[in-house]
């Protein structure tokens, strides 16, 4: 049971990452590869200051800060610049491993008997539960703050740019200014991400954010299935849906260990999970056509 318990502990740390790839992927349609980067900043933040005894509160500050500056450099780079989005978050999330690097000043940073948030909070005497009972208050006012802003003027103007950006640029609207924006607070709930994961498992590593893309385009995708299939507009939903995809992703991964797979092989299972995801419901469609 503490097994699933973890699982479902770390898909909720994860949500950061599954609500930012749904900014930028479904609603920018910019595949934002500064995520690695960002996530491993959350996280390399969070490691530096809770060893410099700063509050775990006042260290969340800084994260969002920190992340939101990495997106908002790939969005400049990317709309002031004019190089393509998917070689601008390249470019960021490299530069971001030296920054990192720079920030830990080593490669890893235990948080032995450092205080954090899940035990600064007390819902529950026992640790396993007060952390998932932490996260998830701290997963559902994430989703609400992010589900009133896209439903704000702003958020539309946000969400009209990546689905008609000539449209919504005649009706005087800065496009570039909207994807620097929401490209910034995409890479804001990324790095949040990887302060929640670091304090969750009491560690900071340079190596975190190793495929932490792949986890966060396999909870939109999952969503995404699932918002084609039941026809669903509501933002409120597709947002609940990228966070249950993020904690589905992971107790796929959960699953195929308990089964006795090889961990080195975890990778390559993870690749044709998403895989299975992505083009089973195509290769449906194409069949019923």
């Amino acid at each position: 049971m503490d097994f699933y318990l973890a699982t479902l502990v770390q898909g909720l740390c994860f949500s950061g990452v599954a609500l930012g790839i749904f900014i930028s992927m479904k609603i920018f349609n910019i595949p934002d590869i500064t995520t690695g980067g960002s996530y491993t900043l959350g996280g390399a933040v969070t490691g530096m200051m809770l060893t410099h005894n700063h509050s775990a509160y006042t260290v969340l500050l800084v994260v969002i800060v920190a992340g939101a500056i990495s997106g908002a450099i790939t969005g400049v780079i990317h709309t002031k610049l004019k190089i393509n989005a998917l070689l601008a978050g390249i470019i960021v999330m490299t530069g971001l491993y030296s920054i990192n690097l720079t920030v830990m000043g080593r490669s890893n940073i235990p948080l032995n008997n450092i205080p954090t948030l899940f035990s600064l909070i007390n819902i529950s005497s026992n640790p396993n539960q007060n952390t998932f009972l932490v996260l998830l208050l701290f997963v559902l006012l994430l989703t609400l703050i992010i589900g009133y802003l896209l439903k704000t003027d702003f958020g539309i103007s946000m969400r009209a740019t990546g689905s008609s950006e000539t449209m919504i640029r005649a009706l005087g609207v800065n496009t570039d200014a909207m994807k620097i924006i929401g490209l910034a607070i995409a890479n804001a709930l990324t790095a949040v991400s990887g302060y929640l994961i670091t304090q969750s498992q009491g560690y900071a590593d340079i190596n975190m954010g190793v495929s932490i893309v792949i986890v966060g385009l396999g909870s939109v995708v999952i969503a995404e299935v699932f918002i084609n299939w039941l026809h669903i507009t509501s933002i409120w939903l597709s947002l609940s849906l990228a966070l249950l995809g993020a904690i589905a992703f992971e107790f796929a991964v959960a699953v195929t260990l308990d089964l006795g797979v090889d961990a080195t092989l975890l990778q390559l299972v993870t690749a044709i999970f998403v895989l299975l995801i992505v083009g089973l419901p195509r290769l449906s469609f194409k069949t019923s056509s």
